[in-house]
């Protein structure tokens, strides 16, 4: 069965960006005498590249794969330690391998999720911000803040000793303008107007 257009194209571009990886040296070897195989892999090399921190089903979804091939090449791809996986909560997510300090993963888990993003994105614009601005900026509720304010303090996110303030400012702003393009706009435009205070090389 030939895989549709759209699917192609996604894992085509994609497949650019792992097969421009040297993670993807790590990822060769035996396809299935079509490139087909190592398309994918490369593909799923280039998306955790692009996409760091990302969970199983964004992942699949997004590459418009099928769960068990997602899993076939998943588990090549880590016994070959060309990515690798970090459990968060329910899910499970990838990385390059090597590339991120267990900090960084941490931080790159709860970017990926809408609100803890957008409680960090706020606090780095306004140090100042209280609970209660933060659940007015976001459009969520007072406990909703708190619970993922909680969160991220045992992450190491985030301190509420006196009030919130993000912990390593410089590395959470290197994570945001860095992979802008895979969170959402409100990110994107953070990204724009910070780009150029950074000094910090994660």
């Amino acid at each position: 069965m030939g895989i549709d257009e759209d699917k192609r194209s996604t894992l085509r571009r994609f497949a650019a960006v792992g097969a421009a990886s040297p993670l993807t040296r790590l990822a060769g070897g035996d396809d299935d005498g079509e490139g087909g195989d190592s398309d994918v892999r490369d593909a799923i090399t280039g998306y955790v590249t692009a996409t760091p921190g990302a969970h199983f089903s964004k992942l699949r979804d997004d590459l418009q794969l099928g769960t068990g091939e997602t899993q076939h090449h998943l588990r090549r791809l880590l016994e070959e330690a060309a990515v690798e996986s970090e459990r968060d909560g329910d899910y499970k997510r990838f990385f390059p391998a090597e590339r991120f300090s267990p900090f960084e993963k941490r931080a790159l888990g709860y970017l990926r999720r809408e609100t803890p993003r957008g409680m960090v994105v706020e606090l780095l614009r306004n140090p100042d911000a209280t609970a209660s601005d933060l659940a007015e900026s976001l459009d969520v509720s007072p406990a909703t803040v708190s619970k993922y304010a909680a969160q991220l303090e045992d992450a190491g996110v985030l301190s509420r000793a006196d009030g919130y303030a993000v912990k390593r400012p410089e590395t959470l702003i290197t994570l945001l303008v860095r992979y802008a393009d895979s969170f959402d706009a409100n990110a994107a435009e953070f990204a724009g107007e910070a780009a150029d205070l950074l000094s910090y090389e994660p």
